[in-house]
């Protein structure tokens, strides 16, 4: 059965790193969803697939809102690592981890073997475009036997378990992975909801499966629409049009009732990307120009609506332990003077881009323009709907993006962020950042095995970071999720990987 963690999501700290041998409760704690015979649930999502829901996408989140895949392990309320298609795990040596499955069936009928499990880990290591949590690690797996996978990491990651419960890493069935590296979830997962009809980037239909270990879902099915605009979602919540509105713009959510309105405290942080492999912000001084004429603070009422508080980091306060270990930013650069700046921008524009889903981003980029023209900069921007952009800003086509990052969503552990986004080779590196200092930083708190020395180490890598100007952190947001009255059990996670499960139902 199926242990549920339900409620509003506890605020962020670092979870204490396993170690030694973890094992399910199976006392009679896991409890099964009774009933089942609720309606479908209509649901607006704000970004489109941007590669037909595969999981080495950032689609992969879609398949954890919407309980289709599971990986080996979840992350419970306080962000640590619990049992979902593993039931427990032992760690043997410094590299080395066995994890022992439970009795589980994938939803084209099939079982959940350790073959398999070999077989998903197996494509995902070795995906054209690794998932981002999978920067700073190579994985070796193998299966012991029918129920049981050793997985052996080349150097010491104490925070495996957490990294396996990434919606990345969610275990497939072998039909999923076609012989062209394409990865289909349609009818391949493992949880309770079935993906039956995918409409491109529009719409699709899941229907309960009920062949789910965890017991029947309460709700029948999920229908799923895609509206990037959030004012459009916001209007199909209050027309009835949809049950469920993820991301309700700011200016939006005053105008819904106030039980249709959910504040999440969010580990999102929207910061200023600065293109440091190519263009006008390879100049670390002119970097710094862009540091000192950016005030994030201004977009906290004007633009946010006072649902944001202003950046202090990487990290805001939905991560409580940062701001107790934060560090000093020290030796960036000196900012160049407006005239300096215009003397060696040579009349080129900065390309700043940013994207509608978010409906404040666009808004955001405006002020932020005429930030940065009073500096010196002349500046052109690029709004348009993130999957058509994304290719493009990890091609470093675009001098500077205001992008919004869930910092902790890939682990739950801040590392892995750090290295997908900030290291030489990481695979989310919009900066195109090449540091020696931070890949030093990053790399030293990876192997940190003792979560208050870890935590530090994070903060060293970060203020490392922030010395480069690669990154201006703006604010930190508060997100709004549009619930309608008649709808129980939604769940809102300051994470943002979570959304529907087997208790999520129209009353």
């Amino acid at each position: 059965m199926r242990r549920t963690y339900r409620g509003l999501f506890a605020a962020l700290a670092l979870p204490p790193l396993l170690a030694g041998c973890f094992v399910s409760a199976e006392d009679g704690s896991e409890t099964d969803a009774e009933g089942g015979s609720g309606g479908r649930l209509k649901v607006a999502l704000a970004v489109p697939p941007a590669q037909a829901l595969s999981p080495y996408s950032n689609d992969a989140t879609v398949l954890s809102k919407l309980s289709v895949a599971e990986g080996l392990t979840a992350l419970d309320e306080g962000g640590t690592a619990a049992p979902a298609l593993a039931k427990s795990w032992t760690r043997k040596n410094a590299t080395t981890w066995t994890f022992e499955l439970r009795k589980a069936v994938f939803q084209d009928g099939t079982d959940v073997t350790a073959e398999s499990v070999v077989n998903a880990l197996g494509h995902a290591d070795s995906a054209e475009t690794k998932p981002r949590v999978l920067s700073d690690v190579t994985l070796a797996v193998r299966a012991d036997d029918t129920d049981t996978v050793t997985i052996t990491t080349k150097t010491a990651d104490p925070v495996l378990p957490l990294r396996l419960a990434s919606p990345a890493l969610g275990i497939l069935s072998p039909k999923a992975y076609g012989k062209d590296g394409t990865v289909s979830p349609v009818g391949t997962g493992t949880g309770p909801f079935e993906i039956t009809e995918l409409t491109g980037k529009t719409k699709a239909a899941l229907d309960r499966f009920d062949g789910y270990w965890g017991g029947r879902a309460k709700a029948s099915g999920i229908d799923v629409t895609w509206i990037a605009d959030g004012t459009a979602r916001a209007n199909a919540l209050r027309g009835g049009d949809v049950d469920i509105a993820e991301w309700i713009p700011t200016a939006q959510a005053k105008l819904l009732d106030e039980d249709t309105r959910h504040e999440v405290p969010s580990v999102r942080t929207d910061s200023l990307i600065l293109n440091t492999r190519s263009g006008v912000f390879t100049d670390a001084a002119l970097r710094a120009s862009v540091r000192e004429a950016v005030d994030g603070s201004a977009l906290v009422d004007s633009v946010f609506g006072g649902y944001a508080d202003p950046a202090e980091g990487l990290f805001g306060p939905a991560v409580p332990w940062a701001a107790d270990k934060r560090v000093e930013v020290t030796g960036r650069a000196t900012a160049a003077t407006a005239a300096r700046v215009k003397a060696n921008t040579k009349g080129r524009t900065v390309r700043l881009a940013t994207y509608t889903n978010r409906a404040e981003l666009p808004e955001a980029a405006s002020v932020l323009q005429q930030q940065l023209e009073k500096a010196g900069f002349t500046v052109k921007q690029d709004v348009r709907e993130y999957t058509q952009m994304e290719a493009d800003l990890l091609a470093g086509e675009y001098d500077a993006l205001v992008f919004s990052r869930v910092t902790l969503l890939d682990t739950g552990d801040a590392v892995a962020y750090l290295a997908s986004d900030y290291t030489s080779d990481g695979v989310y590196n919009i900066a195109g950042l090449k540091d020696a200092g931070v890949d030093q930083a990053i790399k030293s708190a990876a192997g940190q095995g003792d979560t208050a020395r870890r935590q530090q180490e994070i903060m060293s890598a970060e203020a490392e970071i922030l010395r480069t100007d690669a990154v201006v952190p703006l604010v930190h947001e508060k997100v709004v999720q549009g619930i309608a009255g008649k709808v129980e059990g939604v769940l809102l996670d300051p994470r943002e990987r979570s959304l529907i499960d087997v208790d999520t139902h129209l009353k």
